[in-house]
């Protein structure tokens, strides 16, 4: 007569939790991180889980680790223990809240005044909730590991990933009222060339979209350039030039004093990639709700706004 296998052991609860944060992160150490652990407890966790599995849950790719199919299945019993925990450990009659940390990537601008002020009336209601953002300006990646979400300029050609449009703002040319004092307010196009240039390091710009003045103004020479669009207001306010900047930046300074409006009025649009795991996340989902109602909020300052005669 011939035995029968013993059955495999059921997946431990601690083994799928320790895997959404593998997969979340797409790290071993940022998961590590996440949870409290070091790295060889969660490959210890990985291994134990597959063997209970019998089966490969994640793969390794250039960019960090990947469901596989069998892992996406364990990923979604792991959502389920996740939610089944929070009710658990939340205070009854009293709405849950979030914790964790979401990690994401944004320009200057959309940092500081998008994504600052969302999180921060997230944490009123979410105190336990962290957010670590990133300050670039560059492509959307096509490995985002670690990464949660990424704002980025211009629509993103981008795998195994979610696209959404946040909305668009305007750029312009701006200069200080002390430098046109100085050296005059140019009426035209062909006499604001005659001024210099403040905008990014053009040998270090990224971003195609944003190379608005090699195509409109090909023939103004660089004063001062950064990859940094904070430097690029500062700058544009100490008198180093004419800069090209985000209305929605400039226009909070009084000081400074917009251009040729009708011939310098470039649109761009802000996306937003985010990780098909990470979205499963409530605190990422609910941080990508208050970025949304953050730029709707913001949409007339985006827009930008003439300057005054």
């Amino acid at each position: 007569m011939t035995l029968a296998a013993p059955p495999s052991p059921a997946p431990h609860p601690d083994d799928l939790l320790v895997l959404l944060a593998v997969a979340r992160t797409g790290r071993y150490t940022a998961a590590a991180d996440s949870l409290g652990l070091n790295h060889t407890t969660v490959a210890r966790r990985i291994t134990a889980l597959e063997k209970a599995l019998d089966g490969r849950v994640l793969s390794r790719t250039v960019g960090g680790w990947e469901l596989t199919e069998l892992g996406k299945r364990a990923f979604n019993a792991a959502e389920n223990v996740e939610a089944a925990v929070a009710v658990l450990n939340g205070p009854a009659g009293r709405q849950s809240q979030l914790s964790g940390v979401v990690r994401m990537s944004a320009t200057d601008g959309f940092s500081a005044y998008i994504a600052a002020p969302a999180v921060a009336a997230l944490q009123r209601t979410h105190p336990h909730l962290r957010v670590e953002i990133v300050t670039v300006t560059r492509r959307a990646l096509q490995h985002r590991s670690g990464l949660d979400i990424e704002v980025v300029v211009g629509e993103p050609q981008v795998h195994r990933a979610e696209a959404v449009r946040l909305g668009h703002y305007r750029l312009g040319m701006y200069a200080s009222r002390a430098y046109l004092a100085e050296k005059g307010t140019p009426e035209s196009v062909a006499e604001l060339t005659r001024h210099p240039l403040v905008y990014f390091v053009d040998s270090m710009l990224l971003v195609d979209d944003l190379d608005a003045p090699r195509r409109l103004v090909p023939s103004m020479r660089a004063s001062l350039s950064s990859t940094n669009v904070f430097v690029h207001v500062e700058a544009t306010r100490a008198g180093a030039g004419i800069g090209f900047l985000p209305c929605f930046m400039a226009d909070q300074h009084s000081d400074l004093v917009r251009l040729l409006p009708a011939q310098f009025n470039e649109q761009l649009q802000y996306w937003m990639v985010l990780r098909s795991e990470s979205l499963h996340q409530p605190a990422v989902a609910t941080l990508v709700a208050a970025l949304r109602h953050q730029v709707d909020s913001f949409r007339e300052a985006l827009h930008g706004r003439p300057s005054p005669a």
